[in-house]
């Protein structure tokens, strides 16, 4: 069972179409998954292992040969010993070795699907909905360094209460970084800190030009592709 899945895993990074299957993945775990199972931590441990494997898959799939597969492999090993650590025993040093291997794995996946769509060749849909993943995953990127300030800098975020039991600061800050990387604002959430309103104004400004610089070129070279095939 264990082996079909890695299979599964590896023909997804593997085949071009397999950016839909990454689409469709994020989807539901940025949708439905965070915001109505959020505050399970068991359901929520399993979910991080999947993506976990999912990210283990990409690295071999994608790297030129073993050696840079097992350096690059590193991080995702040390973030998850930092985690089993953490679980057991909090001190200020396993706190930024948490937050730092959680920003390096959110990195490296956004990288990963970066190489998979730039990769040489036609531009074809395929791509277009993998610039689509990254951007959900910048998302996500955002939104973990917000949920760290507000567990660890009292006051950071000014957050209206929420009267749902299934909501979690989870899915309060996903949400949040969706309404500003798409530049909505619709003030539950106020960034109070300075860092935090840093962070704030950079995810606002790559909002803006992430899907002028990448999706709009790769529309467009979609679009010369066609015309240039139909003649």
């Amino acid at each position: 069972m264990i082996a079909q899945k890695d299979r599964f895993l590896y023909r997804i990074w593997t085949q071009e179409k397999g950016l839909s299957g990454m689409l469709i993945l994020l989807f539901i775990m940025h949708f439905i998954v965070i915001p109505f199972f959020g505050s399970y931590t068991s359901f929520m441990t399993a979910v991080n292992i999947f993506w976990i494997l999912f990210l283990f898959a990409g690295i071999i799939a994608l790297s030129k040969h073993k050696k840079q597969a097992f350096l690059i492999s590193i991080i995702p090993f040390l973030f998850i010993i930092t985690q089993w650590i953490n679980y057991f025993e909090h001190n200020i040093f396993i706190l930024f070795a948490d937050l730092i291997l959680s920003v390096a794995i959110m990195l490296l996946l956004i990288t990963l699907v970066l190489i998979k769509v730039l990769e040489p060749g036609p531009v074809t849909t395929y791509r277009i909905v993998g610039s689509i993943v990254v951007y959900m995953l910048l998302v996500h990127f955002w939104s973990t360094l917000y949920l760290f300030l507000f567990q660890h800098i009292d006051g950071s975020f000014q957050i209206t209460e929420s009267k749902f039991t299934s909501n979690s600061d989870l899915a309060s800050f996903m949400y949040f970084s969706y309404i500003c990387i798409t530049s909505t604002g619709f003030g539950e959430i106020a960034p109070l800190h300075p860092l935090a309103r840093s962070l704030v104004q950079i995810e606002v400004l790559t909002g803006v030009l992430y899907p002028i610089i990448l999706i709009g070129r790769l529309v467009s070279d979609a679009n010369f592709s066609i015309n240039k095939t139909g003649k």
